[in-house]
């Protein structure tokens, strides 16, 4: 069995990477921070523009149909670019959506404005979860258990480790599906999946620049990327980044499946979860080492994927939740 990128997702990925890095997310995650969202906006509408949320949305709604291998690669760009906003919600939101009852309409009304980037939609686990810019999204849904709720803000935001992920409690309203378990179930893992993707792309970011910095920076009159600890602690970096990446992939693949629960796709995806998020986490610690005290400047840029490893890490799915839940479905 073949487990590469094939040629035209392989080009995806290129093309996602050149245009991010044309758009100066870096300001853009900037003003997302400081309430400003709209650089982040006009970022939303050029990745919707180049289908990333149509890769979770349905045919009969103007999307791609769910396709996780292509979302995954699409969202390990996305966190190598440090894209702010609730991406990985909308995606899911769009499969939450995509599994509920047409009788509702929510499927109708979302969608295809998901699909083509007109909607920004965040989504809650559970009733009393932070969910993450929930004052910019255009829908707040809330799912818990096997019942779907439109949702609203409630207070000031929650102080989190990375500024740019801002995080609001919520008050759930109006009921959107009631049997939707299911769907539910089907949402929360590709929430996983994302956040992993995410969490990979992260610690990819955070390795390249310390690499490059390391090559730089001298002491003694030599690169200190020539010293024997330094090459051993960027070394286990990124073999723990190269053990996550088919682990992500994989559990992509898992989840392409229609039946997730048979197909043992939730059990792939906490410990794609897990890898991924623990190797992002261990780079950003051998980031920050190996910066000095440069690397504690909010002026420097690396300071923007710095902050995001560790708040991704415990995002749709702790190390011990999922460690618990490979355990238990490897039985």
């Amino acid at each position: 069995m073949r487990f590469l990128l094939d040629a035209e997702q392989a080009e995806f990925g290129r093309t996602l990477d050149r245009m991010l890095g044309a758009a100066d997310t870096p300001s853009a995650v900037r003003a997302w921070a400081a309430g400003e969202p709209g650089p982040g906006r006009e970022l939303w509408s050029r990745i919707a523009e180049a289908g990333v949320f149509a890769l979770a949305v349905p045919g009969s709604h103007d999307g791609m149909g769910l396709l996780p291998v292509e979302l995954a690669l699409a969202y390990v760009e996305l966190g190598r670019h440090a894209v702010p906003g609730p991406v990985v919600e909308t995606a899911a939101a769009a499969v939450l959506l995509a599994g509920l009852p047409e009788e509702g309409g929510a499927a109708k009304e979302w969608l295809p404005r998901i699909a083509d980037g007109r909607a920004v939609v965040s989504l809650g686990a559970e009733p009393d979860a932070l969910v993450l810019d929930a004052d910019v999204a255009d829908a707040v849904f809330v799912a818990a258990g096997s019942e779907v709720r439109c949702a609203t803000v409630r207070g000031a935001s929650v102080a989190s480790a990375d500024p740019a992920r801002r995080l609001f409690r919520i008050e759930a309203g109006e009921v959107v599906a009631e049997d939707a378990a299911s769907a539910v179930a089907r949402a929360t893992d590709l929430a996983a999946l994302l956040t992993a993707a995410q969490s990979l792309g992260v610690g990819l970011e955070l390795l390249r620049r310390t690499v490059e910095y390391v090559g730089q920076r001298e002491q003694f009159g030599v690169p200190i990327g020539s010293f024997q600890a330094v090459k051993h602690r960027l070394a286990d970096a990124l073999l723990g980044l190269e053990f996550a990446r088919p682990l992500v992939f994989g559990a992509a693949l898992a989840l392409a499946g229609r039946d997730t629960v048979a197909s043992g796709a939730g059990k792939d995806v906490a410990a794609a979860k897990v890898a991924a998020g623990e190797a992002a986490y261990r780079a950003a610690r051998a980031a920050l080492q190996l910066h000095g005290a440069v690397g504690y400047t909010e002026e420097l840029d690396l300071s923007l994927w710095l902050r995001k490893a560790r708040p991704l890490r415990d995002a749709w799915g702790t190390p011990a939740r999922c460690r618990a839940r490979v355990l238990a479905q490897g039985r």
